[in-house]
Protein backbone atom coordinates (compact mmCIF):
# COMPACT_ATOMS: atom_id res chain seq x y z
CA UNK A 1 0.00 0.00 0.00
CA UNK A 2 1.58 3.73 -1.06
CA UNK A 3 2.03 6.24 1.28
CA UNK A 4 1.35 9.49 0.36
CA UNK A 5 4.58 11.24 1.45
CA UNK A 6 6.40 9.22 -0.34
CA UNK A 7 7.58 9.14 -3.56
CA UNK A 8 5.82 6.03 -4.49
CA UNK A 9 2.39 7.75 -4.29
CA UNK A 10 3.10 9.42 -8.08
CA UNK A 11 3.01 7.16 -10.54
CA UNK A 12 4.57 7.23 -14.31
CA UNK A 13 1.44 7.82 -16.64
CA UNK A 14 1.26 8.68 -20.52
CA UNK A 15 1.15 12.83 -19.69
CA UNK A 16 -1.96 14.04 -19.57
CA UNK A 17 -3.52 17.61 -18.98
CA UNK A 18 -6.53 16.08 -17.50
CA UNK A 19 -4.99 13.27 -15.31
CA UNK A 20 -2.61 16.13 -14.24
CA UNK A 21 -5.90 18.36 -12.78
CA UNK A 22 -7.05 14.83 -11.47
CA UNK A 23 -4.10 14.13 -9.56
CA UNK A 24 -3.92 17.41 -8.25
CA UNK A 25 -7.28 16.77 -7.46
CA UNK A 26 -6.10 13.76 -5.71
CA UNK A 27 -3.38 15.15 -4.19
CA UNK A 28 -5.15 17.90 -2.30
CA UNK A 29 -8.03 16.65 -0.95
CA UNK A 30 -9.65 13.74 0.16
CA UNK A 31 -11.97 13.07 -2.32
CA UNK A 32 -11.51 9.83 -4.18
CA UNK A 33 -10.39 9.93 -7.66
CA UNK A 34 -8.05 8.16 -7.40
CA UNK A 35 -5.79 10.07 -9.96
CA UNK A 36 -2.39 9.25 -9.57
CA UNK A 37 0.40 10.35 -11.55
CA UNK A 38 4.47 12.29 -11.27
CA UNK A 39 4.85 15.39 -8.83
CA UNK A 40 6.23 17.19 -12.29
CA UNK A 41 2.87 16.22 -13.80
CA UNK A 42 0.58 17.87 -10.86
CA UNK A 43 2.89 21.04 -10.68
CA UNK A 44 2.97 21.14 -13.95
CA UNK A 45 -1.17 22.89 -13.79
CA UNK A 46 -0.53 24.47 -10.31
CA UNK A 47 -1.76 27.82 -12.24
CA UNK A 48 -4.94 26.04 -12.92
CA UNK A 49 -5.45 25.16 -8.92
CA UNK A 50 -7.93 28.36 -8.19
CA UNK A 51 -10.12 27.28 -10.70
CA UNK A 52 -10.39 23.94 -9.86
CA UNK A 53 -10.66 24.98 -5.95
CA UNK A 54 -13.70 26.53 -7.42
CA UNK A 55 -15.73 23.49 -7.16
CA UNK A 56 -14.79 23.03 -3.28
CA UNK A 57 -15.85 26.27 -2.66
CA UNK A 58 -19.26 25.18 -4.69
CA UNK A 59 -19.99 22.52 -2.43
CA UNK A 60 -19.20 24.81 0.86
CA UNK A 61 -21.63 27.55 -0.95
CA UNK A 62 -24.27 24.71 -1.15
CA UNK A 63 -23.66 23.56 2.51
CA UNK A 64 -23.97 27.64 3.96
CA UNK A 65 -27.15 28.02 1.53
CA UNK A 66 -28.66 24.40 2.85
CA UNK A 67 -28.33 25.47 6.53
CA UNK A 68 -29.21 29.23 6.08
CA UNK A 69 -32.24 28.84 3.62
CA UNK A 70 -33.70 26.01 4.82
CA UNK A 71 -32.61 25.36 7.96
CA UNK A 72 -31.99 28.64 9.24
CA UNK A 73 -29.08 27.65 11.83
CA UNK A 74 -27.23 30.14 13.89
CA UNK A 75 -24.92 32.05 11.48
CA UNK A 76 -21.72 31.19 13.73
CA UNK A 77 -22.64 27.24 13.54
CA UNK A 78 -23.07 27.68 10.00
CA UNK A 79 -19.59 29.18 9.55
CA UNK A 80 -18.39 26.91 12.02
CA UNK A 81 -19.83 24.04 9.93
CA UNK A 82 -18.28 25.55 6.59
CA UNK A 83 -14.90 26.30 7.33
CA UNK A 84 -14.64 22.85 9.22
CA UNK A 85 -15.69 21.06 5.70
CA UNK A 86 -12.92 23.09 4.24
CA UNK A 87 -10.06 21.77 6.48
CA UNK A 88 -11.86 18.51 6.43
CA UNK A 89 -11.72 18.33 2.74
CA UNK A 90 -8.49 19.56 2.11
CA UNK A 91 -6.92 16.37 4.52
CA UNK A 92 -5.75 19.21 6.77
CA UNK A 93 -2.78 19.78 4.96
CA UNK A 94 -2.97 23.79 4.10
CA UNK A 95 -3.84 23.81 8.09
CA UNK A 96 -0.78 21.59 8.95
CA UNK A 97 1.73 23.96 7.26
CA UNK A 98 -0.07 26.83 8.73
CA UNK A 99 0.93 25.60 12.12
CA UNK A 100 4.45 24.07 11.65
CA UNK A 101 4.72 28.04 9.95
CA UNK A 102 3.77 29.79 13.09
CA UNK A 103 5.91 27.08 14.77
CA UNK A 104 9.20 28.15 12.69
CA UNK A 105 8.61 31.96 12.19
CA UNK A 106 8.31 32.31 16.28
CA UNK A 107 11.17 30.42 17.24
CA UNK A 108 14.61 32.67 17.65
CA UNK A 109 17.26 31.63 15.46
CA UNK A 110 18.75 31.24 12.00
CA UNK A 111 17.08 29.95 8.72
CA UNK A 112 17.98 26.81 9.09
CA UNK A 113 17.03 26.68 12.96
CA UNK A 114 13.38 27.68 12.11
CA UNK A 115 13.39 25.41 9.35
CA UNK A 116 13.97 22.46 11.51
CA UNK A 117 11.34 23.43 13.88
CA UNK A 118 9.26 23.45 11.26
CA UNK A 119 10.09 19.85 10.14
CA UNK A 120 9.69 18.73 14.20
CA UNK A 121 6.78 16.93 14.05
CA UNK A 122 5.71 18.26 17.15
CA UNK A 123 3.77 21.15 17.12
CA UNK A 124 4.95 24.40 19.79
CA UNK A 125 2.76 27.50 21.05
CA UNK A 126 4.01 29.38 18.68
CA UNK A 127 2.06 26.71 15.65
CA UNK A 128 -1.29 26.61 18.52
CA UNK A 129 -1.54 29.72 18.97
CA UNK A 130 -1.20 30.89 14.64
CA UNK A 131 -3.80 28.63 14.02
CA UNK A 132 -6.05 29.36 16.36
CA UNK A 133 -6.09 33.37 15.78
CA UNK A 134 -5.76 32.62 11.70
CA UNK A 135 -9.07 29.61 12.64
CA UNK A 136 -10.97 32.07 14.78
CA UNK A 137 -10.71 35.31 12.44
CA UNK A 138 -11.77 32.75 9.71
CA UNK A 139 -15.00 31.44 11.41
CA UNK A 140 -15.81 35.14 12.26
CA UNK A 141 -15.42 36.68 8.54
CA UNK A 142 -17.61 33.45 7.20
CA UNK A 143 -20.14 34.41 9.98
CA UNK A 144 -20.42 38.02 9.05
CA UNK A 145 -20.27 37.17 5.22
CA UNK A 146 -23.77 34.72 5.94
CA UNK A 147 -25.50 37.53 8.07
CA UNK A 148 -25.18 39.68 5.43
CA UNK A 149 -26.47 37.02 3.26
CA UNK A 150 -29.36 37.16 5.33
CA UNK A 151 -29.84 40.90 5.79
CA UNK A 152 -28.77 42.31 2.01
CA UNK A 153 -28.50 39.25 -0.41
CA UNK A 154 -28.89 35.69 0.21
CA UNK A 155 -26.27 35.61 -3.50
CA UNK A 156 -23.84 36.79 -1.22
CA UNK A 157 -22.83 33.26 -0.15
CA UNK A 158 -21.69 32.90 -3.23
CA UNK A 159 -18.66 34.52 -2.06
CA UNK A 160 -17.87 31.17 -0.69
CA UNK A 161 -16.84 29.97 -3.58
CA UNK A 162 -14.76 33.28 -4.52
CA UNK A 163 -13.06 33.11 -0.95
CA UNK A 164 -11.67 29.31 -1.87
CA UNK A 165 -10.45 29.87 -5.51
CA UNK A 166 -8.67 33.27 -3.49
CA UNK A 167 -6.99 30.72 -1.06
CA UNK A 168 -5.31 29.45 -3.96
CA UNK A 169 -4.71 32.36 -5.81
CA UNK A 170 -3.02 33.00 -2.46
CA UNK A 171 -0.68 30.15 -2.79
CA UNK A 172 0.29 30.42 -6.61
CA UNK A 173 1.05 34.15 -5.50
CA UNK A 174 3.78 32.79 -3.02
CA UNK A 175 5.10 30.08 -5.42
CA UNK A 176 5.97 33.04 -7.90
CA UNK A 177 6.77 35.54 -5.23
CA UNK A 178 9.07 32.48 -3.66
CA UNK A 179 12.62 30.76 -4.33
CA UNK A 180 12.05 26.85 -3.43
CA UNK A 181 13.60 25.07 -1.10
CA UNK A 182 15.88 22.40 -2.41
CA UNK A 183 14.32 19.56 -1.12
CA UNK A 184 10.26 18.53 -0.67
CA UNK A 185 7.09 18.70 -2.65
CA UNK A 186 6.81 22.28 -2.75
CA UNK A 187 9.31 23.15 -4.54
CA UNK A 188 7.81 21.80 -7.69
CA UNK A 189 5.05 23.96 -7.35
CA UNK A 190 7.23 26.91 -7.22
CA UNK A 191 9.69 25.75 -9.79
CA UNK A 192 7.11 25.13 -12.31
CA UNK A 193 4.98 28.41 -11.87
CA UNK A 194 5.59 31.25 -14.34
CA UNK A 195 4.61 34.86 -14.67
CA UNK A 196 2.54 34.05 -17.88
CA UNK A 197 0.83 30.94 -16.67
CA UNK A 198 0.41 32.93 -13.06
CA UNK A 199 -1.38 35.98 -15.35
CA UNK A 200 -3.38 33.41 -17.30
CA UNK A 201 -4.62 32.04 -14.02
CA UNK A 202 -5.26 35.47 -11.76
CA UNK A 203 -7.29 36.84 -15.63
CA UNK A 204 -9.66 34.15 -15.54
CA UNK A 205 -10.22 34.12 -11.58
CA UNK A 206 -10.92 37.73 -11.39
CA UNK A 207 -13.34 36.83 -14.30
CA UNK A 208 -15.05 34.19 -12.01
CA UNK A 209 -15.26 36.28 -8.94
CA UNK A 210 -16.82 38.84 -10.82
CA UNK A 211 -19.35 36.54 -12.36
CA UNK A 212 -20.23 35.09 -8.78
CA UNK A 213 -20.78 38.73 -7.36
CA UNK A 214 -22.51 40.36 -10.33
CA UNK A 215 -26.20 40.05 -8.75
CA UNK A 216 -25.21 42.23 -5.72
CA UNK A 217 -21.91 44.41 -7.10
CA UNK A 218 -19.27 42.83 -9.40
CA UNK A 219 -16.31 44.73 -7.75
CA UNK A 220 -16.71 42.50 -4.34
CA UNK A 221 -15.44 39.41 -6.09
CA UNK A 222 -12.51 41.41 -7.77
CA UNK A 223 -11.59 42.68 -4.28
CA UNK A 224 -11.62 38.90 -3.06
CA UNK A 225 -9.04 37.94 -5.78
CA UNK A 226 -7.20 40.73 -4.36
CA UNK A 227 -7.22 40.19 -0.95
CA UNK A 228 -6.17 36.72 -2.00
CA UNK A 229 -2.94 37.60 -3.61
CA UNK A 230 -2.18 40.08 -0.94
CA UNK A 231 -2.28 36.97 1.71
CA UNK A 232 0.20 35.23 -0.84
CA UNK A 233 2.81 37.85 -1.12
CA UNK A 234 2.61 38.94 2.82
CA UNK A 235 3.16 34.54 3.66
CA UNK A 236 6.24 34.81 0.77
CA UNK A 237 7.34 37.99 2.29
CA UNK A 238 7.79 37.05 5.71
CA UNK A 239 9.39 33.64 4.95
CA UNK A 240 11.62 35.79 3.07
CA UNK A 241 12.51 36.98 5.79
CA UNK A 242 12.58 34.38 8.32
CA UNK A 243 13.26 31.65 5.91
CA UNK A 244 15.24 33.00 2.92
CA UNK A 245 12.84 29.87 1.10
CA UNK A 246 9.77 28.80 1.03
CA UNK A 247 8.56 24.82 1.20
CA UNK A 248 5.04 22.84 1.28
CA UNK A 249 4.43 24.47 4.52
CA UNK A 250 5.27 28.06 3.54
CA UNK A 251 2.35 27.36 0.70
CA UNK A 252 0.30 25.76 3.06
CA UNK A 253 0.38 28.89 5.33
CA UNK A 254 -0.48 31.18 1.70
CA UNK A 255 -3.20 29.29 0.99
CA UNK A 256 -5.15 29.88 4.79
CA UNK A 257 -4.02 33.21 4.69
CA UNK A 258 -4.86 34.04 0.87
CA UNK A 259 -8.80 32.96 2.10
CA UNK A 260 -8.97 34.68 5.05
CA UNK A 261 -7.64 38.11 3.34
CA UNK A 262 -10.21 37.42 0.69
CA UNK A 263 -13.14 37.44 2.79
CA UNK A 264 -11.73 39.84 4.61
CA UNK A 265 -11.67 42.48 1.59
CA UNK A 266 -15.35 41.45 0.99
CA UNK A 267 -16.63 42.22 3.56
CA UNK A 268 -15.05 45.64 4.18
CA UNK A 269 -16.58 46.20 0.65
CA UNK A 270 -19.70 44.88 1.42
CA UNK A 271 -20.07 46.91 4.60
CA UNK A 272 -19.29 50.30 3.12
CA UNK A 273 -21.80 49.31 -0.21
CA UNK A 274 -24.58 48.29 2.15
CA UNK A 275 -24.73 49.52 5.57
CA UNK A 276 -27.53 51.95 5.06
CA UNK A 277 -29.90 48.59 3.65
CA UNK A 278 -28.77 46.88 7.03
Amino acid sequence: MKEENNDDYFEKQKPSTLRSIGGLITFSTILPLNVYTTIEELARVTWIWPIINGIIGLMAAIIAYIFTALFHFDALLIATIVYGFLLLINGFNHFDGLMDFGDGVMVHGDPQKKLSIMKDPMTGVGGISTGFIVGTITIAAFCSLINYANAVNINLILLIIVAEISAKIGLTTCCICSSPSTEGIGKFFIENMNLTNYLTGLIICWIIAAALSITTAFHIGIIGIIGGAFGGALTALIAKKHLKIANGDVLGTSNELGRLFSLIGMLMVISVSFHALI
